[in-house]
C-alpha cells in the first residue's frame, strides 16, 4: 500500500466534507452551547470517542461539561444542554437518551451524518456533518475508507475547530486551557 497516495486521498475526502458544512448550522450549534449552564454529551464507538474528547476540551475551556457514562455526571435539567452524536441518525440508546433529555426540559443538539432520521428530528438543533457514516442513507461524501472512518475523523477535527472558535469569542488563552488540563500524571 502506499501510505502518501492513501493519506492524500483521506485529506481530498476531508476537504470535500468541509467544502459542504453549512456554518449557519455551526453558528446556531455555537449559540447553543454559549447559552448552555451546563453540557451533557453522549455518543457511541468511534464517533463517541470524538465527542469525549470534544467534552474535555469543552472543559478546558472552562464550560461545565459532562461525559454521560461517567459516574459523577450530574442530573440534566432546563437550561441544560445535551450534545449527542448519532452518525447514522437511528442508534437506539442514543435516541432514549435525547428523548429523556427533552422531558427534562433541556435543550438538545444533534450531530449526524444522516439529519432526515428520527434522532435528528426530535432535536432542537441539528448540525449535518456531510461525510461518509456507516449505516446511513444521506447524500454525503463518499469514502474509500472503512465504514465510519470519514465521519468519525471529520467529527473530532470539527469538534476541534468550534474549540478554537469558542476560544476566541470567550477570550481563553491556550495558558488558561492548559491551566484547566489535569495535572495528577
Amino acid at each position: 500500500m502506499d501510505y502518501h497516495q492513501q493519506a492524500n486521498t483521506i485529506i481530498k475526502e476531508l476537504g470535500k466534507v468541509f467544502d459542504r458544512v453549512d456554518l449557519s448550522e455551526v453558528e446556531c450549534f455555537v449559540s447553543e452551547i454559549m447559552k448552555a449552564k451546563k453540557i451533557i454529551l453522549v455518543g457511541v464507538g468511534r464517533e463517541g470517542l470524538s465527542t469525549k474528547a470534544f467534552a474535555m476540551r469543552l472543559m478546558h475551556l472552562g464550560i461545565e461539561s459532562h461525559w454521560i457514562w461517567d459516574e459523577t455526571t450530574p442530573a440534566i435539567s432546563e437550561g441544560d444542554l445535551l450534545i449527542a452524536t448519532s452518525g447514522c441518525g437511528e442508534i437506539g440508546h442514543i435516541h432514549y437518551v435525547v428523548e429523556k433529555a427533552k422531558k427534562r426540559g433541556a435543550r438538545v443538539s444533534v450531530v449526524t451524518g444522516d439529519s432526515d432520521k428520527k434522532t435528528p428530528r426530535a432535536a432542537d438543533n441539528v448540525l449535518f456533518l456531510p461525510a461518509h457514516v456507516y449505516l446511513g442513507t444521506a447524500d454525503v461524501v463518499p469514502s474509500n475508507q472503512l465504514m465510519g472512518n470519514l465521519f468519525e475523523q471529520s467529527l473530532l477535527i470539527l469538534f476541534d475547530m468550534i474549540i478554537m472558535d469558542l476560544m476566541s469569542r470567550l477570550g481563553t488563552t491556550k495558558e488558561e486551557m492548559e491551566s484547566r488540563h489535569r495535572n495528577l500524571e
